[in-house]
C-alpha cells in the first residue's frame, strides 16, 4: 500500500489504521464512537451554554470551566473526521498535508486541556487557601487574560510540530499506527534526520510533566490547609469542591502518561494496546468530564435538571 512520487520518491499519501486484525468489525466500532462523540459534544454545550447564560454561574470557577469544554470540543472534532473516515467509511488515505494540520490540532488542544487543568488547580488553590481575597485576584479581566495567555502559549509551542515534520522527506513507509495523526507516530515514518522532532517533542513532553508537577504541588498545599481545619465536616465539606478537578485530572492524564510510556519504555507491548490507549486519551476526558461536572456540581446539576423538567412541563401541555 504506498503511493509515491516517482520523480523524487517522496509518499504523497498517508494511511491511517483502525484495530488491526479487526476490520471487518469496524462498521460496528463506528457505532460506539459516534455516539461518544455525540455524547461529548452535547455534553460540553451544554456546560457553554448554561455558564453562558446563566449570572449565578458567571464565576471564575465556571469560566475556567468553560474553557476546560473549549478544549475538549477542539479535542474531538480534530480527531473525530478520520476516525469516521477509517472506522465507518473504509477510507483510511489521508494527505500530508491534512495530517500535519491534523496533528497540530489534537496536540494543541491536549496541551490546553492540559492547560486549563493547571489553571483550575490555581483557582482551587486561591478559594481554599486564600478565599478572603479570591475575587480580587481572580477578577474577569484577569480571567481572560490568563485564559489569552495560555492559549497563545500552546500555540507557540505547538506550531513548530507541523512544521518540522512538514521539512522531513517521506520515501518508504507511510502506513501510521492509529486513525488519526499524532507527531510521534508521523515522524517515525520520516526517511530523512528527524532528531529535531525527537528532542523538540521531549522538550513539549516536559512541558505537560511541568503542569502536572505544579498541580500536585497544589494540592499538596490545599491539602496542608484542608488538614489545618479543626472539624471534620468542614474538611471534607472543602475537600469535595475538589473532586470534580481530581477526576477530571486523573481522566486526562492517566491516559497520556499510560500513552508516553509505552511509546518510550515499553516499544515491543502490543499495537492494539497502544491503539486503545490513544483513543481511550482522546475520546473519554471529553465525554466523561461533562458529565462529571454535572454530578458533583450542585448549581450546574440543578440548572440542568430545572430545565429538563420545564421541558417536560411544556410537553405536558
Amino acid at each position: 500500500m504506498s503511493i509515491a512520487n516517482n520523480s523524487r520518491n517522496e509518499i504523497v499519501m498517508f494511511y491511517l489504521v483502525g484495530i488491526p486484525g479487526m476490520e471487518h468489525l469496524h462498521i460496528w466500532i463506528s457505532i460506539p464512537i459516534c455516539l461518544m462523540y455525540v455524547v461529548a459534544v452535547l455534553g460540553n454545550c451544554t456546560i457553554l451554554f448554561f455558564i453562558k447564560t446563566e449570572p449565578s454561574l458567571h464565576e471564575p470557577m465556571y469560566y475556567f470551566l468553560s474553557m476546560l469544554a473549549l478544549s475538549d470540543l477542539g479535542l474531538s472534532f480534530s480527531s473525530l473526521p478520520t476516525m469516521l473516515k477509517v472506522f465507518l467509511l473504509n477510507d483510511p488515505e489521508i494527505s500530508p498535508n491534512a495530517c500535519f494540520a491534523q496533528e497540530f490540532f489534537i496536540h494543541e488542544f491536549s496541551a490546553l486541556e492540559s492547560s486549563v487543568l493547571l489553571i483550575m488547580s490555581f483557582d482551587r488553590f486561591i478559594a481554599i487557601c486564600n478565599p478572603l481575597r479570591y475575587t480580587s485576584i481572580l477578577t474577569n479581566a484577569r480571567v481572560t487574560q490568563i485564559g489569552l495567555a495560555f492559549a497563545l502559549k500552546n500555540v507557540l509551542l505547538i506550531l513548530p510540530f507541523p512544521l518540522t515534520l512538514k521539512h522531513l522527506r517521506y520515501c518508504k513507509k507511510n502506513l501510521l499506527s492509529h486513525s488519526y495523526c499524532l507527531h510521534q507516530d508521523v515522524m517515525k515514518l520520516a526517511c530523512s534526520d528527524n532528531k529535531v522532532n525527537v528532542v523538540y517533542g521531549l522538550f513539549v513532553a516536559l512541558t505537560g510533566i511541568l503542569d502536572i508537577t505544579f498541580i500536585f504541588l497544589s494540592y499538596v498545599m490545599i491539602l496542608k490547609a484542608v488538614l489545618s481545619i479543626a472539624s471534620q465536616k468542614e474538611r471534607l465539606k472543602v475537600l469535595n469542591t475538589c473532586v470534580s478537578h481530581i477526576c477530571a485530572v486523573l481522566i486526562f492524564y492517566v491516559p497520556v502518561l499510560t500513552l508516553a510510556v509505552l511509546y518510550r519504555l515499553a516499544k515491543n507491548s502490543s499495537p492494539i494496546v497502544r491503539i486503545l490507549m490513544a483513543d481511550v486519551f482522546l475520546m473519554v476526558p471529553p465525554l466523561m468530564n461533562p458529565i462529571v461536572y454535572c454530578v458533583k456540581s450542585q448549581q450546574i446539576r440543578t440548572l440542568v435538571l430545572e430545565k429538563l423538567c420545564q421541558n417536560k412541563a411544556h410537553r405536558g401541555f
